[in-house]
């Protein structure tokens, strides 16, 4: 699916667009085009007008306007899933055609990885046949244009440690994530992140 420059039809049910909506951790954006989600913001640190502009600045040729019903659903699954839901939001159709083949790979196996669970950048590096690769796997990530759909918050570094986050936040709210699917005891975490 190709990403020509144009705009939603700034009505109710458009075809393509971006919109914001509330979570737990914040204001988040997600973008579609037809029926494929096409990207997803989690917030910026300073709140809602900053994750506004960046969808701006990623998404530039698609306007700002109301989500079509089955968007509205992923976007409240989106929304639930920072709350605690178990969800792995795997049906949710993507634009992977959007990003690199070994990028797409990445995310295809991110997206297996169940809510609560945790891999290695190296084990993941070893599913994909591509031990050696747990840098090219990171690097992936820090570009997946759909978090947290694929769960790139899911991959840690070598022996537990966050290892980076290109959200606001950036491994605290990695790590807050993942306290909230129950992936870490909390004496776990408090090693790793100051605690609200």
């Amino acid at each position: 699916m190709s990403l020509h420059a144009t705009t939603g039809r700034g009505d109710h049910g458009a075809a393509r667009g971006y919109a914001l909506f509330p979570t737990a951790i914040g204001h988040c954006g997600m973008a579609w085009q037809g029926a494929v989600l096409v990207g997803v913001q989690l917030p910026e640190d300073a709140g809602e007008m900053p994750t506004r502009a960046r969808m701006l600045r990623r998404f530039p040729h698609l306007a700002e306007c109301t989500m079509p019903p089955p968007v509205a659903a992923w976007a409240a699954r989106v929304a639930a899933l920072l709350q605690g839901v178990r969800d792995d939001l795997c049906d949710v159709p993507l634009a992977l055609d959007t990003v690199p083949p070994f990028n797409a790979r990445v995310y295809a196996l991110a997206r297996r990885i169940p809510p609560g669970k945790t891999m290695t950048y190296g084990e993941m590096a070893a599913a994909l046949g591509e031990p050696g690769a747990a840098r090219a796997v990171g690097q992936a990530l820090g570009h997946n244009p759909f978090a947290p759909v694929v769960p790139c918050h899911r991959i840690l570094a070598a022996n537990g440690r966050a290892g980076g986050f290109s959200a606001g936040g950036g491994a605290a709210t990695k790590l807050r994530m993942l306290d909230t699917e129950g992936a870490f005891a909390h004496d776990t975490l408090a090693l790793f992140a100051q605690r609200d």
